[in-house]
């Protein structure tokens, strides 16, 4: 308890937000190498997702790269790519390395959520004389939304957590404090870094899981009550239909 206590200490210590290296400016780093890492996976996976969950046709090599992409582990990645890219581009590697990790989830969140809607409501849009764009638009992003932003939910938890790693490359975020702490022995550091880490991780999700559910279509949620769980190796989806 006394550790703790020390570590609360810290956090809410005036001068631990102060200056370029302060709470404030590392919370800031962790961020933009968050917003920034998602956003650029965002612009890759979530088009790729949308064409194969809407064709039916690339699932089994989508499901190849996603595997392929959780299996690299990142701090192995981000030192290979310093390495590679030079300590002069440790930024660009950092922001690779969290777009790979990015990209598993916000993919399957995207096709899967096109998978999950009935194919009867996509033969009855057809019927009708819908085009393809306007079954793709109209009907199913807004009935697959709800999964895409578990997609980015898990996403986005999945950077926070590993945007730590870049304190060992000297570009800061809230992963600085604890390999700092660790250095010095200053364990109440450690700990209140870590525990930093996880308010962030706890306000994200509770964003993001209140935009799920208000992603999910009116009428949709009226007639069924969906549950969502994301693991590492996919997302699935129970209804139970009320």
């Amino acid at each position: 308890m006394n550790l703790i206590s020390d570590a609360l200490s810290w956090i809410f210590a005036a001068e631990q937000w102060q200056g370029d290296g302060g709470l404030a400016a590392l919370l800031g780093q962790h961020l933009l190498f968050t917003v920034l890492a998602v956003l650029i996976a965002g612009v890759i996976a979530i088009p790729a997702g949308w064409a194969i969950g809407h064709t039916g046709k690339g699932r089994e090599i989508a499901v190849g790269i996603a595997g392929i992409a959780r299996a690299v582990p990142s701090f192995g990645l981000l030192i290979l790519l310093v390495l590679l890219l030079g300590v002069l581009h440790k930024p660009e590697a950092a922001l690779l390395t969290f777009v790979v990790l990015a990209i598993p989830s916000l993919l399957a969140g995207a096709y899967t959520g096109f998978e999950a809607i009935d194919r009867k409501t996509i033969d009855a849009a057809r019927a009708v004389g819908m085009t393809e764009w306007q079954i793709l638009f109209k009907v199913e992003i807004p009935l697959g939304l709800a999964l895409l932003v578990g997609g980015i939910r898990s996403a986005v938890l999945q950077v926070v957590a590993t945007v730590t790693v870049a304190a060992y490359v000297n570009l800061g975020g809230l992963g600085l404090p604890i390999i700092t702490g660790l250095n010095l022995r200053r364990f109440d550091m450690v700990l209140g870094g870590a525990l930093m880490v996880a308010a962030l991780a706890l306000v994200l999700d509770l964003a993001f899981a209140t935009a799920q559910k208000a992603a999910v279509p009116r009428g949709l949620g009226a007639r069924t009550k969906k549950k969502f769980h994301y693991t590492d190796d996919q997302i699935t989806l129970e209804r139970e239909m009320s």
